[in-house]
């Protein structure tokens, strides 16, 4: 296969057709190998629009709604951000050419050291991992928050980690209708929450280790 076509056509076909328009996320996507991030007996299926099972329960999203939700929660250079859930790291390897420090929330301990193994082949070197079903990093607070899973209610535990005009992306909701949603912390002290939705997607919750996720 031509990789490199395939991820060109990745970008032209199915990202920018879902308004992913912002210029550092696409150059990113087009520098980051995507065919490197899924499992090896699905390699062929790399920028196919569809979630990949990833065993344990665990997807992988679908490349455009990768691109999305790095669009939505707009990444700066100094921003520290956590993202819950690694996957197989592919949208952790995107968020790390755009911003100084990734930190990864990983439920299985498998997944996590194919995670790390693929990150490290990458050359990528912002990322930690740390495994575990809590939502709660010890490294916050974070400038920014990727909640790769669905939720009721914006979650507390992710809130609180919030830095002073931090922002969170997730997905909130029940089905058969759910909304990505943005919310940001103001500056001041006791600031409130302010939220808008960004788009509709229908994802898994997170709930615990057994559950399904989709990252």
């Amino acid at each position: 296969m031509d990789w490199e076509k395939a991820r060109y056509l990745l970008v032209e076909q199915q990202i920018r057709p879902w308004n992913v328009l912002d210029a550092k996320v696409l150059n990113r996507i087009l520098h980051t190998r995507r065919e490197d991030f899924v499992p090896a007996d699905k390699k062929e299926l790399a920028f196919v629009d569809v979630e990949l099972p990833l065993g344990n329960g665990q997807l992988m999203l679908a490349p455009k709604v990768e691109a999305r939700l790095l669009q939505e929660i707009a990444l700066q250079e100094t921003d520290k951000v956590l993202i819950v859930g690694a996957g197989t790291a592919y949208l952790a390897a995107l968020a790390a050419g755009l911003c100084a420090e990734v930190v990864v929330i990983q439920a299985d301990t498998k997944q996590a050291e194919l995670a790390n193994g693929a990150l490290k082949a990458a050359g990528i070197k912002n990322v930690s991992i740390e495994v575990g079903v809590t939502l709660t990093s010890k490294q916050c607070p974070f400038d920014a928050i990727i909640a790769a899973a669905s939720f009721e209610a914006t979650p507390d535990e992710l809130v609180k980690q919030l830095a002073p005009e931090g922002r969170l992306i997730t997905v909130l909701g029940n089905e058969p209708i759910m909304h990505a949603t943005v919310a940001q912390l103001a500056a001041e002290a006791n600031a409130k929450l302010v939220t808008r939705q960004v788009f509709d997607y229908n994802l898994a919750r997170w709930k615990n280790a057994d559950s399904v996720f989709a990252f």
